[in-house]
């Protein structure tokens, strides 16, 4: 293929076949999913349209793969794609886009997804072409996470004296504590926070409530003491937002990415290993291991849809392995 291919999931440029247009409104509409996983199954699905015009011999002229129309692909397109065409299409993700076996997983989902629709609800399908289609095998993999002593070692890598000392410190100690993920940790308003709890919306536009313990409580206090002063003047469309930028506006995703990679950094923590999500993983650990929370619990904790995704923090470390083994009664056989 003699394309060049930028390599990341940007936004997707230029006006979508109908078909596809169709099924986002679907999702969005009557499905109520989130604009973060409406935008994940325009990317896909956009790529994927891409690919099959190359595949079919489609296209005019374009070298940027990005930059190929898909805009003419019509429902006599659609009827001509095939299983043995969406296996190439998840092979090309794999060795032209270096997609691995999680998001090889999601575009296979978004691509199921798509023709259970146009066979079920479109009716531009009588048959399902993705039906038999298989997902690749996705290894299971303990998450990655802080011990104790290092998720105490992060929060004292915070300088005292630096200008967002209160507000860097009060996002590290949400993440940690609360295990809310940074979509969620952005999107905090100042109104949705009660003595000691907080609603917040999360995965799937999903409200829920996390409650604040005593180091969560006071790492807001002391940075409400000075949100109003070190962030003036606040733009007025984010002035109930929690986390304010030094652009005096609701702090972004890419932000506070940076902000958690500069204290890994600095507390001598590897930074590429270490990102806000595996902040998330932490506090469920330690809640899980140290807080001897049950799985259950857990769950409604972190927000999982299913008990299922919760289940990787039941992982026993090395340490719980090596109490079981000496714990044997022969252990003091000599």
């Amino acid at each position: 293929m003699n394309y060049k291919f930028d390599f990341k999931d940007i936004a997707v440029n230029g006006k979508l076949p109908q078909a596809l247009a169709e099924f986002l409104d679907y999702l969005s509409t009557i499905k109520g999913k989130s604009n973060n996983t409406i935008r994940a199954y325009r990317i896909d699905l956009s790529v994927f349209f891409r690919f099959l015009k190359i595949y079919k011999g489609k296209t005019h002229g374009e070298k940027v793969f990005e930059d190929i129309d898909i805009s003419d692909i019509d429902d006599d397109f659609i009827r001509s794609i095939k299983l043995t065409d969406l296996y190439a299409y998840i092979s090309f993700a794999q060795k032209y886009r270096n997609n691995g076996s999680y998001a090889r997983a999601r575009k296979v989902a978004s691509v199921k997804s798509f023709f259970k629709f146009l066979t079920g609800k479109a009716k531009i399908l009588k048959e399902n072409p993705a039906l038999e289609l298989e997902s690749p095998k996705i290894e299971k993999r303990n998450p990655i996470f802080l011990n104790l002593d290092e998720s105490k070692k992060l929060l004292r890598s915070v300088d005292p004296t630096d200008h967002n000392f209160e507000r860097d410190y009060c996002i590290l100690t949400l993440f940690l504590n609360c295990g809310m993920r940074i979509s969620e940790l952005c999107g905090i308003n100042i109104s949705n926070i009660k003595d000691d709890t907080l609603t917040i919306i999360g995965k799937g536009d999903k409200e829920r409530t996390v409650y604040l313990n005593r180091a969560c409580i006071r790492s807001v206090e002391n940075y409400m003491l000075v949100r109003g002063k070190k962030y003036a003047p606040i733009s007025p469309t984010d002035k109930d937002a929690l986390f304010i930028s030094e652009k005096k506006c609701r702090i972004n995703k890419r932000s506070v990415e940076r902000m958690v990679k500069k204290y890994v950094q600095a507390a001598g923590l590897d930074q590429d290993k270490y990102t806000p999500h595996k902040l998330r993983h932490t506090a469920a650990t330690l809640m899980y291991k140290h807080g001897k929370v049950d799985i259950r619990s857990l769950q409604e904790i972190l927000g999982h849809e299913s008990v299922s995704t919760t289940q990787i923090y039941t992982h026993v470390d090395d340490d719980e392995l090596r109490k079981a083994v000496n714990s044997n009664p022969l252990n003091d056989i000599e």
